[in-house]
């Protein structure tokens, strides 16, 4: 299996057609951008870390029955992944109002939100990723109603498995995001599961452990990332969700 020609490259991966038709290769990159791509660095190391936290969490997930694009680990930052027919959607479960809830509805920053809500934007850089309702959805064809139905049944069913995971270990999951795409009419999580992609607060601190340590200059991103990667490979610290 090796790559063969550069299908897409977004803001910190690549995406690389193989020899296999049905397997992709994704190179978790350096790079690092915050605010629309308005703040941008390269980190060493950083696409190492992303890669290792979301193949272990896809991985996690599959033995949770819930099926992922995720084939293996190549070598460090490179993963394996089957090939999806994506829906230009991003899926955002939120626990704890945070960043944007907060700043465009009057919630404020910390408030528990029970159940959990869960907002999906139109995946497009040029129209900066505008935010969708399901009637918007079904006119415009990106998802039929059947299909967005089984997206936030599955997102949810995410957000219960990583919520009770990261608990154990005194993380907060406080809001993500998450990618779906088809793979042989079944439809299967993709993208990444990284500190990119989460917002996580640390449960004593509160201290970000996310990729807002970068927005917002509260400290090492690199020792941030290491660290919560640590974390995630590590024993439960305590009891499970009460």
């Amino acid at each position: 299996m090796r790559p063969i020609d550069l299908l897409y490259a977004g803001k910190a991966k690549s995406v690389y057609r193989t020899d296999d038709p049905d397997v992709y290769i994704v190179k978790f990159r350096d790079d690092i951008t915050a605010f629309d791509g308005e703040k941008k660095d390269t980190l060493g190391g950083k696409g190492r870390y992303n890669a290792e936290v979301s193949s272990f969490l896809f991985d996690y997930l599959e033995g949770h029955g819930i099926a992922t694009h995720y084939i293996k680990t190549l070598e460090p930052a490179t993963i394996a992944v089957r090939r999806l027919e994506m829906f230009p959607l991003e899926v955002i479960v939120r626990n704890i109002a945070a960043g944007s809830l907060v700043r465009s509805y009057p919630f404020c920053e910390g408030d528990l939100l029970d159940p959990p809500v869960i907002i999906i934007d139109y995946k497009s850089d040029a129209l900066h990723d505008p935010m969708l309702n399901d009637d918007l959805i079904y006119a415009l064809e990106l998802a039929t109603p059947e299909e967005l139905d089984q997206i936030k049944a599955m997102a949810l069913a995410i957000n219960e498995v990583l919520q009770e995971y990261l608990d154990e270990r005194d993380i907060i999951l406080v809001d993500f995001k998450l990618e779906f795409g088809h793979h042989d009419g079944e439809i299967v999580v993709g993208d990444e599961i990284s500190m990119d992609s989460m917002r996580l607060w640390d449960k004593e601190t509160g201290a970000s452990l996310d990729k807002d340590v970068y927005r917002f200059d509260k400290g090492d991103v690199l020792e941030t990332y290491a660290s919560v990667a640590e974390r995630i490979f590590s024993p439960p610290r305590r009891g499970t969700l009460s």
